[in-house]
């Protein structure tokens, strides 16, 4: 007996936005995640992918077309949740009040909170830096407690906007091991926005290239190789070959929106 598809998570259907300037951000995007996956959306700066995050999100309306969010479900309070650039930490208040934050939003207090922001900051490696403020951190140290803040709350869908973008190679490279770690122990659907094509691919169980503004999908490659990823795949011949198809992809859509310009 054939086993059904999952229901997406979250899903987008021939959808657009335009904003109230008149900029068409994007047009007619259809994308759908499911619990567990790992989708990145890679693409030139401008073509949507920030806005695609934001409208999952719930922050954004759409101006046409289908979505279907956890955000539109009342009834969990963090159904997503969203990691930026920069870790948005409150630089006045300990690694333990940051990651507190949300639990707090909701009511729960300090001694209540206490044992899951405890296994919060144990599971991203900063068990022992609770009670350290932003300012001591370094930059990987504030993304894990950003990461942490936003796993606390057991969102249905992970939203990251280039969190790694301003870290070095190294650090990257431990946050995308650890990363892929935390989002497959607990099985949350996870849409990433990245420039670096070697982190989408090695991330991703599919990665869905964007067209120039107005932003849309305009090719998929599937990453067919099992969870979890060893450092070993980023030193294969078929790792090398995923990053080769994307980067033409990407330059052939760079060419066509020159000569349409």
């Amino acid at each position: 007996m054939e086993i059904p598809a999952p229901l997406p998570t979250a899903e987008l259907v021939n959808t657009s936005k335009q904003f109230s300037t008149g900029m068409l951000a994007l047009s007619n995007v259809s994308l759908s995640i499911s619990s567990g996956e790992f989708v990145t959306l890679l693409g030139p700066s401008g073509c949507g992918k920030s806005t695609v995050l934001r409208l999952i999100a719930g922050l954004e309306l759409p101006s046409s077309g289908v979505l279907r969010s956890p955000a539109q479900q009342h009834t969990q309070e963090y159904a997503t949740a969203f990691v930026f650039q920069e870790p948005t930490l409150m630089p006045w208040a300990s690694v333990f009040d940051n990651v507190w934050l949300p639990l707090r939003l909701q009511g729960s207090s300090r001694d209540v909170s206490c044992a899951r922001v405890d296994a919060a900051l144990k599971s991203v490696g900063l068990e022992d830096f609770a009670h350290v403020y932003p300012a001591q951190l370094s930059g990987g140290m504030k993304m894990r407690a950003s990461i942490a803040r936003a796993l606390i709350t057991e969102p249905k869908i992970l939203l990251m906007d280039e969190p790694f973008a301003a870290l070095d190679d190294l650090s990257r490279h431990r946050l995308n091991d650890d990363l892929l770690h935390w989002q497959q122990e607990r099985s949350i659907a996870t849409l990433f926005v990245t420039h670096n094509i070697a982190e989408a691919v090695f991330l991703s169980s599919r990665v869905l290239v964007m067209g120039a503004r107005p932003g849309r999908i305009i090719h998929q490659v599937t990453v067919d190789e099992p969870y979890p990823r060893r450092s070993a795949f980023r030193e294969s011949l078929r790792f090398v070959d995923y990053c080769r198809a994307i980067a033409s992809t990407l330059e052939q859509s760079a060419e066509q929106s020159r000569h349409t310009q």
